[in-house]
C-alpha cells in the first residue's frame, strides 16, 4: 500500500510517500516564507518523479486537517481532493498533533506538540508513549500558554513553533521540567501523517472527499466578522 501524505497545516510543509511494506520511499520538507500554493505542487511532481512512481501507483491519498493554519490547511485539504477525483483513490484525514507527536517515538517523557495560533494562544495537546502506542492524554486546545502550563508537570517535552515561540515562558514555568525538542523534530512531518492512514486504512476508516473538512478547532476572523 502506498500512501501520499500532505502536511501543511505550518509554514515548514512536507510531502512524504510511504510504502507499508517498503517504509517510507521518500520525503521533502521545506520550511520558506512562500505560499502551499505556490510550492505544493511543484514538490509533488519533484517528488513522484524522484521517486520513479506514477501518481496512478498511490493507493490512498492522507492529508494533516489540522489544527494549524487556516489557509494552508484548505490548500493541502483540496489538493488532496484533486487528487482523490482524479485517480478514484481514498483519502484519510489525520489530525496534525496526533501525527506530530508520533515524530517522538518511544519517549519516555510526556510529549506536548505546540503550534502558533496567533492571537498569543497555542494549539496544543499532550500525549504519553506506552511501548509502541502513543495515547492522547489531553485534547487537541486553543489556549494561552501560560494557562495551558498550569495543567502540566514536568518533564515534558515540547515541540513545533509555538515551543519555539513560548521558550521563555514555558522554561521559567516549568524550569527543569521543560525539555525542548532538537531542531529536525521542531516541525510536523508528512512521513508521521502516512504511517497513521496507513493503520486507519486497514482499519477501513477511510473518509468522503465531498464531506472532509479541516479540523479548525476555532473560528477563523472571517466566521467572527460575519457573525458579528
Amino acid at each position: 500500500m502506498k500512501v501520499l501524505a500532505l502536511e501543511t497545516a505550518t509554514l515548514a510543509g512536507s510531502i512524504a510517500i510511504v510504502d507499508d511494506v517498503e517504509g517510507l520511499i521518500g520525503e521533502v520538507k521545506v520550511s520558506v516564507k512562500i505560499a502551499h500554493s505556490e510550492r505544493l505542487m511543484p514538490s509533488v511532481e519533484w517528488l513522484l518523479k524522484a521517486s520513479g512512481i506514477s501518481i496512478k501507483e498511490i493507493d490512498v491519498f492522507a492529508v494533516s486537517i489540522g489544527p494549524g493554519s487556516f489557509t494552508g490547511l484548505r490548500i493541502g485539504l483540496s489538493t488532496v481532493k484533486g487528487f482523490a477525483f482524479a485517480t478514484g483513490k481514498p483519502v484519510v484525514p489525520v489530525r496534525t498533533l496526533d501525527a506530530f507527536a508520533r515524530t517522538m517515538p518511544f519517549c519516555s517523557h510526556l510529549v506536548c506538540p505546540m503550534l502558533d495560533a496567533r492571537k498569543n494562544e497555542v494549539y496544543a495537546a499532550l500525549y504519553r508513549w506506552d511501548d509502541a502506542i502513543c495515547t492522547k492524554i489531553m485534547p487537541e486546545t486553543s489556549i494561552r500558554p501560560d494557562e495551558l502550563l498550569k495543567e502540566i508537570n514536568g518533564p515534558v517535552v515540547f515541540t513545533g513553533d509555538g515551543a519555539r515561540l513560548y521558550r521563555n515562558i514555558i522554561s521559567d514555568t516549568l524550569n527543569t521540567g521543560a525539555i525542548f525538542a532538537p531542531p529536525s523534530h521542531m516541525s510536523p512531518s508528512a512521513s508521521a501523517v502516512a504511517e497513521i492512514a496507513i493503520e486507519m486504512t486497514k482499519q477501513g476508516l477511510t473518509a468522503d472527499p465531498v464531506s472532509l473538512t479541516p479540523f479548525y478547532i476555532r473560528k477563523s476572523e472571517a466566521e467572527i466578522k460575519w457573525q458579528r
